[in-house]
């Protein structure tokens, strides 16, 4: 784990840098998956007013126009804690609106039932408490994916500054036990808060208040593992956090928590989005000519609804390629350099994921392009943007199936990261509805 005096060293890979924000050198501890209650911080509605308009998304889905408006409007936007100019600012602005009583604290430790519903369904339900944090080795809460320093330097520095849990981290676990019963029985009831945002979701909440419904929880979840769907940034800056303060001598206290949904995935399985590529120095007929080296490529009509459909229903790993006058369809690798790109210390099933073979055999092997941010932009669910950006910069799209839930829950079981911008999980939990103190 860092010291106090080494958080975030500079020089590694993310890979590197994963390991040792996650700890996978400390060994186990023998704790189980736990999700604690706690005493939530919430906006009060007669001095904030509409709870939609100063609640969002979460933070890293706020383009920079909606933050500068949001800044510029004043008010009492959670985008002011989570996204300000400095962290002090953050910490300023979060004291003085509890000093004002437009955020306030619930009386007495609870669990929270968080449901998201559309007009004929519930989508997701879960429960939103303080996690406890594990070292990788313990095997109970299991990332996917590896993080990049920049971001948990940022989230650890206003965390740090506010001394608060601004946001839950999202996580999925495999149930369908008492936890589950009890979410769902609690949300028969009355909510505390009833919300319904711009895309037409409602999001409510529950308390769960009970200390004997509080251990039922706990003994439902020790023995689980709960891998997590979004939030490694924020998970990573919670252990490193957590890391300060034992070096410091500090023993056990909130920092040893983070605040967590968690949803039963058999019950509510969540929805897994597929995250499509931009290459904007890659011109689209380059692009076809050097794939039909490796893949075999068919034209398809220039129709972007049947030719997503195509790919869906095409044997894996396949692609769609756009930006041109019209999109091609790769599949049926040839075996042979689909074997020499992946000979790696992979598992098989890492390897057969479509973003591995995109990164070593499409990405690496076939286009020659470096794996990096301007070179390879990603964009998250919607085809047609992709297609709109690579026409853009007259460069290729890359459209992709979603992955598998359970691929990428069998590739985390295995100790494994999939490959960057692989998923992206929802719907991901409503920022500001409720957030946890760390004092």
């Amino acid at each position: 784990m860092p010291t106090v005096n080494d958080d975030l060293p500079s020089g590694l890979d993310a890979e590197e840098f994963s390991a040792r924000v996650f700890g996978t050198a400390e060994p186990p501890s023998g704790g189980g998956l736990e999700l604690a209650p706690f005493r939530g911080v919430r906006f009060a509605p007669e001095v904030v007013g509409d709870l939609a308009t100063v609640t969002t998304p979460p933070y890293d889905l706020i383009d920079a126009a909606e933050v500068r408006r949001l800044l510029a409007s004043g008010g009492y936007n959670i985008v002011r804690l989570i996204l300000p100019p400095t962290p002090e600012q953050a910490r300023d602005t979060l004291h003085e609106w509890l000093a004002q009583g437009a955020l306030t604290t619930d009386p007495e430790p609870s669990l929270y039932v968080y449901e998201v519903a559309d007009a004929r369904k519930v989508v997701q339900r879960g429960l939103i408490g303080a996690l406890a944090l594990r070292a990788e080795a313990d095997r109970v809460v299991l990332p996917h994916e590896n993080v990049y320093p920049g971001p948990v330097r940022n989230r650890l520095a206003l965390m740090t500054a506010v001394q608060a849990d601004l946001e839950p981290i999202f996580l999925v676990y495999e149930g369908d036990g008492d936890t589950a019963d009890i979410v769902d029985e609690t949300a028969d009831g009355t909510p505390l808060l009833s919300v319904r945002t711009d895309d037409g979701l409602e999001h409510r909440l529950w308390r769960v208040t009970e200390p004997h419904l509080h251990a039922r929880i706990a003994a439902d979840l020790r023995p689980r593992q709960a891998l997590i769907a979004d939030g490694h940034h924020r998970y990573a800056a919670y252990r490193t956090l957590q890391a300060r303060h034992h070096a410091a001598g500090d023993g056990p206290g909130p920092w040893d928590h983070g605040l967590a949904l968690l949803v039963d995935s058999t019950r509510y399985p969540p929805y897994l989005g597929a995250i499509h590529r931009v290459l904007p120095n890659l011109p689209p007929h380059v692009a076809v000519d050097r794939a039909a080296r490796f893949f075999q490529v068919t034209p398809l009509r220039p129709d972007l609804d049947e030719a997503v459909a195509r790919l869906a229903d095409a044997p894996r790993p396949a692609y769609l390629l756009g930006g041109g006058d019209r999109p091609h369809l790769l599949t049926a690798p040839d075996p042979r350099r689909l074997s020499e790109a992946m000979s790696c210390g992979h598992s098989p099933r890492w390897r057969s994921l479509d973003t591995a073979v995109l990164d070593r055999l499409l990405i690496e092997e076939a286009w020659h392009v470096p794996e990096d941010e301007r070179s390879v932009e990603v964009v998250h669910h919607d085809p047609a943007a992709a297609l709109d950006r690579a026409r853009r910069t007259g460069g290729t799209a890359v459209i992709l199936n979603p992955l598998k839930v359970e691929d990428v829950l069998a590739v985390a079981g295995e100790g494994e990261r999939v490959p960057r911008k692989s998923t992206s999980f929802g719907p991901k939990p409503r920022t500001g509805l409720v957030l946890r103190l760390l004092h």
